[in-house]
């Protein structure tokens, strides 16, 4: 609590909840924030929960809006539109995540001026994460989209994050349901915006609450969803990577097509001379399109950085404050 008293008054911060169907747990997650925050706004929206989710949350005192449109996607949209403020601490419902990570969380945003803090998931509970969801969000999809973008995250897909104004009013927010974490992260890394991450306690649902993650749907979904950044924000990437491996498999085709050309001066087999043919050309087609879009990515870019940076930094503690917030993060 330490880290809140260097927080100007004037520093308006709102924790913001996305609920569907989470009557089991969604008091305990407001009260838990209310608790480590108590001079936040916290909001709830209601995603079509059909349970006592929305009373309940009215009841622990939570300020409850409801979207109508299903999917996660669609909920963060509507909260980053409504709603003004300095600092946005985003949490999911599901009482996974440890409340007292957010003053520390806020503290280190606003101690360093970032745009974004993630709370990167660590557990040593067996039942925190179901099965392949550690190879599957930790190591396959995560080190992919830094592989391409960068590598200054640890954990993508986390559901818990602080943001400054300036990242939820210039973010996008073109996905519907799980895949928005991706974008979150493809937006700060895009950009080069400054973010930081601090390891957060992650536990298992409680008794009686069931995740609406799909694991396989979901996955194929965040998948695509990394491809088609991929797509959009590298293209000359993309598509040179399609040239190569029609290119490779043109010339594997066609070589011996050639050879045997040479030495009886027939083309003894012409389907697979076409195949190889036109791959080739498709693959000199594919670098062309890169070529091409890789200029209107860098001028989609551009135009993203001056939306970002037409809006006012986020707020800043004075350098000379700097000694009494690392003495402040070390209180318990």
């Amino acid at each position: 609590m330490g880290i809140l008293k260097l927080f100007p008054s004037d520093i308006k911060v709102v924790v913001l909840i996305p609920c569907y169907n989470e009557e089991v747990t969604i008091a305990s997650v407001v009260n838990g924030f209310r608790a480590v925050l108590p001079h936040a706004s916290i909001y709830v929206y209601d995603n079509n929960s059909t349970d006592q989710t929305v009373k309940l949350a009215r009841a622990a005192g939570a300020i409850v809006r409801s979207e109508p449109l299903q999917g996660k996607g669609f909920v963060i949209r509507r909260m980053f539109s409504d709603i003004d403020a300095d600092f946005y601490v985003l949490v999911d419902g599901d009482a996974t995540y440890d409340p007292s990570s957010a003053p520390e969380m806020l503290g280190m945003a606003y101690g360093h001026g970032l745009d974004m803090v993630n709370g990167a998931r660590v557990t040593d509970r067996v039942d925190a994460y179901r099965r392949g969801h550690v190879l599957g969000n930790n190591r396959v999809l995560t080190g992919l989209v830094t592989s391409v973008f960068g590598r200054r995250l640890s954990d993508m897909l986390s559901g818990y994050r602080v943001f400054s104004r300036r990242f939820v009013k210039s973010f996008p927010a073109l996905s519907s349901g799980f895949e928005t974490e991706t974008e979150f992260t493809v937006h700060a890394l895009e950009l080069a915006m400054p973010i930081g991450e601090l390891p957060t306690r992650y536990v298992e649902r409680p008794p009686g609450s069931a995740s609406k993650l799909n694991t396989y749907r979901d996955g194929f979904r965040i998948l695509g969803m990394i491809i088609n950044l991929v797509k959009q924000e590298r293209p000359l990437m993309f598509f040179s990577i399609l040239c190569a491996i029609m290119l490779v498999c043109g010339m594997g085709l066609g070589i011996p097509v050639v050879l045997d050309f040479f030495h009886t001066g027939l083309v003894q087999r012409l389907p697979t001379a076409l195949l190889a043919t036109g791959l080739v050309i498709l693959a000199a087609l594919s670098m062309g399109c890169g070529l091409v879009l890789d200029s209107v990515a860098l001028g989609r870019r551009e135009a993203k950085r001056l939306a970002y940076l037409a809006l006012p930094a986020p707020p800043r503690m004075p350098d000379e404050q700097a000694i009494t917030m690392s003495s402040a993060v070390s209180e318990p």
